[in-house]
């Protein structure tokens, strides 16, 4: 049995980069095998999505773009790459819903919270696209406010290293991987896990985070059953209890 039977899955832009392509088919049809694993086996899988790949406000703020308008550009992106990872997973025959909190009735639902709940109750991936709806929030802000909004158990979040370290273990051969970490210890250490505002989100509700990397097959599943793999930004108590469950 599943630690975890309701999650929410934090995937950056990154995640949908293939070698020539801001949107790689394969890359997408990769990820959701991944999630599908998942799925099948009977989580509740709700998906934020970045749009990094496609659009980076800040850079664009950086050379003169109003920031508003610079913010809502990336969060269309996140609406493309939405669709791109819905296309994936109805191909495997995983039924999936976008919602999106900019209203675009032709393409996707609007973000409605207990219509999203109630597409995972009935064994549907959600992705939540366009961010809050909002300018001057980033997608980790998204990612923390609709997993409470929807109840999950926890936030995934992937990304292209194997969890938080130290340094940046691509520039320092010294860095070192932390196991877990309390909110306060991300905080005082200024450690990019995700943002200000969503760290404090998930420590005020105690919404554990793992961070793991999403390039290793089966690492979601793994993740969702409780196996100590990344790291786990949390309580220890709340580590010890998924680890109590995942041996149950």
């Amino acid at each position: 049995m599943p630690t975890y039977t309701r999650v929410l899955l934090k995937l950056s832009g990154e995640a949908f980069i293939g070698s020539d392509s801001n949107i790689d088919h394969e890359t997408t049809s990769w990820m959701a095998r991944q999630i599908a694993d998942v799925h099948n086996d009977g989580t509740e899988i709700a998906i934020v999505v970045g749009g990094g790949n496609i659009w980076r406000g800040q850079a664009h703020e950086a050379v003169g773009m109003e920031r508003a308008t610079a913010d809502y550009m990336g969060m269309l992106a996140t609406i493309i790459n939405g669709l791109a990872l819905q296309d994936s997973l109805e191909r495997i025959g995983i039924a999936c819903r976008v919602q999106t909190a900019i209203e675009m009735h032709q393409i996707a639902e609007p973000y409605i919270r207990r219509r999203a709940i109630r597409h995972l109750e009935k064994g549907r991936v959600v992705v939540f696209a366009a961010g809050t709806g909002n300018p001057y929030f980033t997608t980790d802000t998204t990612a923390a406010l609709r997993a409470l909004e929807i109840g999950a158990q926890a936030i995934l979040k992937a990304t292209k290293v194997d969890g938080v370290y130290s340094s940046d273990p691509f520039k320092d051969s010294d860095a070192t991987r932390f196991a877990t970490l309390d909110y306060l210890q991300v905080l005082q250490l200024g450690l990019e896990v995700m943002d200000n505002t969503a760290l404090t989100l998930c420590m005020d509700n105690g919404l554990p985070i793992i961070v793991f990397d999403m390039r290793t097959p089966g690492n979601i599943r793994r993740v969702v059953n409780g196996e100590p793999i990344g790291t786990f930004v949390g309580r220890s108590d709340q580590r010890t209890q998924a680890r109590i469950e995942s041996n149950a």
